[in-house]
């Protein structure tokens, strides 16, 4: 482990099938008026809804609603969940009491949390973000063609998160598996730096180890309690800040990916499977004996005979094996971007410095083309 640093995660989970039943508890230690953000109609198909509609009848609250929140949030639904938060003067559930545009200051300025803070719980229907223990947040600005993350501090993590993987059933296969990708993508986005011998990433290997098995099963079966459960877990800790520890980071497959959603408005998983492997092929010369590494212990390639270049090359190979089996989009044009959008969706990209390889923008230019 190299460097210094300070680890802190406040947030407190209630895993299992039975982990709805805590939610009752956990709100008796906030005010009266809670606000209930939810997206489709696949909560209210599900019955989950009406129960946690009970379960805050029960409690006492004044529910405030906020539906209709799409797989990419839009600028527009912020402005929409910080209005409904302030004049209803919320107690829970959304961090939006901003005096000032919160587009403008988190997104352009990237300034840190200086306002009141509305703390979040949540109960987790989707695997993949981890934003069920992390303070992390992405919005889509569709009149200037940028989608921008910011990862806020743990002032603003959620308080509590119920992560019950049966819930989790109903989501469609495809969007099932773009979660998957995304979980692989945010611990590969972390492995992938720095050359110290470093704890971080012997956990990652095996996360990933775990993710390829589950995922293997679960789109097959997609009720498989074991296998759903798992990747729930593993999504958790691939992005709740543990395994970044004592790591430079990389992030530049979500930063192309990202563009790629605000020109496309595709599934945000996809735009990184898609774009993926034409990284990776790129920058892994300048990191060789990590991707070596990879190959070895995480898609059990052997070393015998080979050239650490092949054995490299080879891991990438079973990746993609992997992705394709499991149904992930594997290029671009799928998800409908053309060669007229590379332009703009380099100049949407925002360049990270902590990988192998510090792009330059004809760099994103040619990691397009040849994910088209």
């Amino acid at each position: 482990m190299l460097g210094d640093f300070s680890y802190c995660n406040p947030t407190k989970l209630y895993f299992g099938e039975n982990s709805l039943n805590y939610l009752k508890d956990e709100l008796n230690k906030y005010g009266k008026n809670i606000m209930l953000v939810y997206g489709g109609g696949s909560i209210k198909k599900s019955g989950l809804y009406d129960k946690i509609i009970n379960i805050l009848n029960e409690a006492g609250k004044n529910i405030y609603e906020d539906p209709g929140v799409m797989p990419n949030p839009t600028v527009e639904k912020l402005y929409e969940g910080c209005k409904i938060a302030k004049e209803n003067n919320v107690d829970l559930i959304l961090s939006a009491w901003c005096d000032e545009d919160p587009w403008d200051k988190y997104y352009l300025r990237m300034e840190d949390v200086d306002n009141k803070i509305i703390p979040v719980g949540c109960v987790l229907t989707m695997v993949g973000t981890g934003s069920e223990m992390n303070g992390g947040s992405v919005i889509t600005n569709h009149s200037s063609k940028l989608k921008i993350g910011h990862v806020f501090g743990e002032n603003v993590f959620p308080k509590f998160s119920i992560l019950n993987p049966v819930l989790t059933y109903t989501l469609p296969k495809y969007q099932m598996t773009a979660g998957f990708f995304d979980i692989m993508s945010h611990i590969l986005e972390q492995y992938f730096s720095g050359t110290d011998d470093n704890t971080s990433d012997y956990i990652m290997e095996g996360l990933l180890r775990s993710l390829i098995h589950s995922s293997e099963i679960a789109v097959n079966d997609p009720e498989n309690y074991e296998a759903r459960s798992n990747i729930m877990w593993t999504a958790t800790w691939a992005l709740n800040t543990l395994v970044a520890m004592g790591k430079a980071t990389d992030w530049m497959v979500h930063m192309i990916g990202q563009s790629i959603g605000a020109y496309t408005d595709a599934t945000h998983g996809m735009t990184l499977s898609a774009v993926s492997l034409a990284y990776y092929r790129h920058i892994m010369p300048y990191g060789l004996d990590k991707f070596k590494r990879y190959a070895i212990n995480v898609w059990n390639v052997s070393s015998e005979n080979k050239s650490d270049e092949e054995i490299a090359c080879e891991g990438l190979e079973k990746m993609k094996m992997w992705m394709k089996k499991i149904g992930l989009v594997m290029n671009i044009s799928e998800l409908g971007v053309t060669p007229e959008m590379f332009e703009g969706i380099a100049d949407g990209t925002f360049i990270m410095t902590g990988g192998y390889k510090t792009l330059d923008r004809s760099e994103v230019i040619e990691i397009l083309k040849e994910s088209l």
